[in-house]
Order: structure tokens, then C-alpha cells, then sequence
């Protein structure tokens, strides 16, 4: 990240984890058979925006016998359709997501789905997701009586603890760092690096998240002080202005 003219701060980009598409013929086929007759397809991520639109290469409204609404959970999502044309056609695709910031996550799209005061025994969802991850809104629609079929569009590659890129971020004084952390399973995987190498202690280090699980997840594995802000790039860097100046 690019943080204005700050020439006396050292910028390290640690890709803790790589997205990597799955581009197989057979998961297209399962997609193109889920959609056909879904009632609301669910992305979980941007990334899983942008792999299955390159999975698909297809328009959006070219799915199913209807036109199929999309639920997401932050606004980076909406943007990452909105580059993909969708919920900008003639007849737009609604796309639902939780009105505050605040409530960007699983808990807070479900909210907004109960909103449309449907039957959930009547309907079928698709969610686009990477492997592994959580399952607490599948889980929900599930109990709810919806028909739920969770299709994995992507894989995260954590990042090789014998990688050189970890040689920059561990001889730095922890002391003075601050660590812009924007993924759960990502700072679960830099715990069990961290556990295993000679590093200097993370209780000395700033951990700032965008997320309270994120953040709990920064918890977990020792950061010694934690900052949350709001999601997206400029209330990151407006949190990293404040902590600069402290």
C-alpha cells in the first residue's frame, strides 16, 4: 500500500496468502447446472467475484431461468461487479449487502436477507467461496430449510515458510511496526510461521484490522496492541495517518 509521501516509513508487502483461480471444465459445468435454478447466489469475496466471472466469461443475467439477485458482504464487493457490468444492466441485477460498514461480514448479509422476508424452504442458494473458510452463513441458510450449495471457485496458497520474502519482516524491530492485517486465515497462517521461527516477539508489535475477527484472530497469536478500523483502503490508510502520529 502506497501511503502518501512518508519517506521515513518503511513499507514491507508480506502476500501471506495467493489466490489462485480454479479454471476446471467440470466445476464450470457445476456452476452453469447450480445457477440454472437458484433463487440467490452469494459471494463471500471480491476474489470470488473475479474468479468466477473468469471462470464463467459469460454476462451475469445470461444464467438461470429468471434473473438471479446476488448477496455480498462489503462494498468492495459491489464495486468488484459493478467492473463486471453487473448491477449495471438495463434491468438491474439487485445486489444485497448489509447498509453499515459496521456489519460488512456473514452475520450482518444474513440480517439484510431476512429483509426480503422470503420463505427459505422454497429457495435455493449457490455461494461462491475459496476453500476452507467459514461456514456460518451456509450453515444459517441451511437451518433456515434453504437449499444451499456451497462451490469453492478458488484456492488460498499460503505463503512458504522457507520463502526469502519472510527474511525482510522478521529481522525488523516488532517494536516499532505496524501490521495491516485484512484476512483471518491469513494472520492464522503467519501465527504458525511466527511459532516457528527465531523472531522477535509480536506482543511489541500494532496489529491493524478491518474486521473484529480479523482482529480476534491478531489476538490469538500474540499482537500486543490491536486497532480496528473500517473496511476499504481509505479508512486503512486514515488508521495508519493516526498511528503515525501517536
Amino acid at each position: 500500500m502506497k501511503i502518501g509521501h512518508l519517506p521515513d516509513v518503511q513499507i514491507l508487502s508480506l502476500p501471506l496468502l495467493t489466490i489462485a483461480p480454479k479454471e476446471d471444465i467440470h466445476l464450470r459445468l457445476e456452476v452453469m447446472d447450480a445457477l440454472a435454478d437458484a433463487d440467490l447466489a452469494i459471494f463471500v469475496s471480491p476474489n470470488a467475484i473475479e474468479c468466477l466471472m473468469r471462470l464463467l466469461e459469460r454476462p451475469w443475467q445470461s444464467f438461470g431461468k429468471k434473473m438471479i439477485p446476488i448477496g455480498v458482504m462489503g462494498a468492495s464487493s459491489r464495486v468488484a461487479l459493478e467492473h463486471h457490468g453487473v448491477g449495471l444492466e438495463s434491468s438491474p441485477t439487485p445486489i444485497l449487502l448489509p447498509p453499515s460498514n459496521e456489519n460488512w461480514d456473514s452475520q450482518g448479509l444474513w440480517a439484510a436477507l431476512q429483509l426480503l422476508g422470503w420463505d427459505w424452504v422454497k429457495r435455493k442458494v449457490v455461494i461462491f467461496k475459496g476453500d476452507g473458510g467459514r461456514d456460518w452463513l451456509a450453515d444459517t441458510l441451511r437451518a433456515a430449510g434453504a437449499t444451499v450449495n456451497a462451490i469453492s471457485v478458488y484456492a488460498r496458497i499460503p505463503l512458504d515458510p522457507e520463502s526469502p520474502v519472510w527474511n525482510g519482516v522478521l529481522s525488523q524491530d516488532q517494536a516499532d511496526s505496524l501490521w495491516l492485517l485484512t484476512s483471518s486465515e491469513a494472520v492464522r497462517h503467519l501465527g504458525e510461521v511466527m511459532s516457528t521461527q527465531d523472531h522477535r516477539s509480536l506482543c511489541c508489535a500494532t496489529a491493524l484490522c478491518p474486521h473484529r475477527n480479523i482482529a480476534e484472530s491478531a489476538k490469538a497469536i500474540g499482537f500486543g496492541t490491536i486497532s480496528t478500523c473500517q473496511p476499504g483502503d481509505e479508512a486503512l490508510m486514515a488508521a495508519v495517518q493516526v498511528w503515525l502520529a501517536v
